[in-house]
């Protein structure tokens, strides 16, 4: 199952991290690489927890509409 992801930075520097797909799943890191393996294990969680409890609803997430590429762009005023 391929699911996006999307990760910001806070105002204090900090990565934080989230799936829209799975409801509340999100988590954050010092790094980037570190708030990507925090939602990569936070991400394999919830999926294990769906699969031995619900599985209508594990099988809607796999059709969850997905943003293919995101871009960081300058804006001049």
């Amino acid at each position: 199952m391929q699911l996006q992801v999307i990760i910001t930075r806070d105002e204090d520097g900090i990565y934080v991290a989230s799936c829209p797909a799975l409801k509340g799943c999100h988590t954050q890191g010092k790094t980037y690489e570190a708030a990507l393996r925090n939602i990569q294990e936070a991400m394999s969680l919830y999926v294990e927890h769906l699969a031995e409890t619900n599985q209508e609803e594990l099988e809607m997430i796999g059709s969850h509409p997905r943003v293919i590429a995101t871009e960081d762009l300058n804006v001049v005023a």
